[in-house]
């Protein structure tokens, strides 16, 4: 059983003892606390957005989040099962006071969670995050009287969102329709079944392979969009002749390619390529979090631009957007963010930039790969004790390598000139987690190795 409080949200395994998982009763303190959080800062009526992605527990969380919410005087906008940038779009769109997001994400099925958006359509700020908590903490909250409950409607918001991404300049539909790409997809059982396939379709692909479309929750694999999980949308590549595959996470903001060979573009390439087609089209600079590839910072450089690093977190690298006022950013987890759509992760603005990429290259998803930097990274951690001070090993290490870039707004990050490693204390598990990258694998694992043994040398 496991259940994180964070600024960002609540998520735990679903069912066991309150405090313990995430339970009805979490459920039910969260949501108050976010409703009350809102209430004091809108003193008329006040709405709220809310969707899911297909994990069986959704259905149940949905009824508790809607309940406790008009429970609090609060109207309530239900997407249903709905993507989370659907969601994003659909609080501005429908000029919502805030949105809660029901999924957990790549998290396996056992798992569910509350994402929490501010009245832009963004996850709500470290700030107001702390707020919340301190809301949580206090237990005290003011319920509707039977005259005050408010209301619950429905909407479908897919169709918006998909218009909207069509509606985007540099996403060329008669590109797309005239490389009459077959492309295989694999959605997890989860709401991309819903929406990827009708995206394609206005998109002008001519022919799509559906993997894993039917939103039951059950997910096939494990839903984390990597090569390890992903064996069966790569065989389906190769056997019906697709150009590519698109992967996409059980809320579908990240996105993982397979190219036509069944090889792996890989996740930290999504936003690469997709920079690299956005930057041919509009000069700016770049944004991604202190643990993606360096690769985004070459191909920004090359293009003219300035590329800034965030710490990791969604809502830092959209800060960090709109303080540079960069032309695209993300995650290099295969998050796409495009300012001109919505400051939030989406993978179908990825798929509808990636495909006119590649229309507009006439080249095979494989060599267009090969145009990127080759890096690799290594991703590591190292179990601590309440015993150890962590900040004296970072101290420490900061010391050691004195004559390195180091960047200390998320850990410690230490850039050479070839390579880099990322260490950062976990807010989720009692470990510190080591990325590293370098232009070889091996090279990756020696940096992460080296890094280690230093570690525990400290310790």
């Amino acid at each position: 059983m496991a259940l994180i409080k964070s600024i960002s949200g609540i998520r735990g395994t679903i069912g066991g003892e309150p405090g313990t998982a995430l339970t009805p009763l979490d459920i039910v303190h969260f949501v108050s606390a976010y409703a009350t959080m809102l209430r004091s800062r809108n003193s008329g009526s006040c709405t709220v957005v809310t969707g899911r992605d297909a994990r069986v527990s959704g259905e149940m969380v949905s009824r508790l989040v809607t309940g406790t919410l008009t429970g609090m005087g609060i109207d309530v906008i239900e997407l249903g099962f709905a993507t989370t940038p659907t969601v994003e779009i659909a609080v501005k769109h429908l000029h919502a006071h805030g949105g809660i997001i029901i999924t957990a994400s790549h998290n396996p099925g056992q798992w569910n969670a509350l994402k929490l958006l501010n009245a832009e359509g963004e996850f709500i700020s470290a700030g107001e995050g702390a707020e919340l908590l301190r809301q949580v903490e206090k237990g005290h909250y003011k319920y509707a009287t039977a005259d005050m409950i408010a209301g619950v409607s429905v909407r479908e918001m897919d169709q918006v969102h998909i218009q909207k991404v069509l509606n985007l300049k540099l996403v060329d539909v008669n590109a797309i329709r005239k490389a009459g790409f077959k492309v295989a997809i694999d959605c997890v059982n989860s709401v991309g079944g819903l929406i990827v396939p009708q995206l394609l379709k206005f998109l002008g692909v001519a022919e799509v392979i559906e993997l894993y479309c039917e939103p039951t929750g059950h997910f096939p694999h494990n839903p984390e969009p990597l090569p390890a999980h992903l064996g069966d949308i790569a065989s389906a590549v190769v056997k019906n002749g697709a150009q590519l595959g698109f992967v996409v996470d059980p809320d579908v903001d990240r996105l993982a390619i397979v190219n036509e060979d069944g090889t792996f573009f890989g996740e930290e390439y999504t936003l690469v390529a997709v920079a690299d087609y956005v930057l041919k089209s509009v000069k700016g600079d770049t944004v991604s979090n202190l643990s993606s590839s360096r690769a985004l910072r070459d191909i920004t450089v090359d293009h003219g631009g300035k590329y800034h690093p965030a710490p990791v977190g969604e809502v830092n690298v959209v800060e960090e957007m709109k303080r540079t006022k960069a032309v695209i950013g993300g995650e290099g987890n295969g998050g796409i963010i495009y300012p001109p759509l919505h400051y939030g992760r989406d993978a179908l603005v990825g798929i509808a930039l990636f495909l006119s990429h590649l229309a507009r290259s006439g080249q095979t998803c494989s060599e267009l790969r090969k145009q990127y930097p080759d890096y690799y990274i290594s991703k590591n951690k190292i179990e601590f004790s309440p015993d150890d001070d962590i900040d004296k090993i970072l101290a420490q290490l900061k010391k050691s390598y004195s004559k390195a870039e180091i960047d200390e707004r998320d850990g410690i990050k230490i850039d050479f000139e070839k390579e880099w490693v990322h260490l950062r204390r976990s807010n989720t598990e009692p470990v510190i987690r080591i990325i590293s990258e370098s232009n070889t694998p091996e090279g990756a694992d020696l940096l992460a190795k080296k890094i280690i043994d230093e570690v525990k040398s400290i310790t």
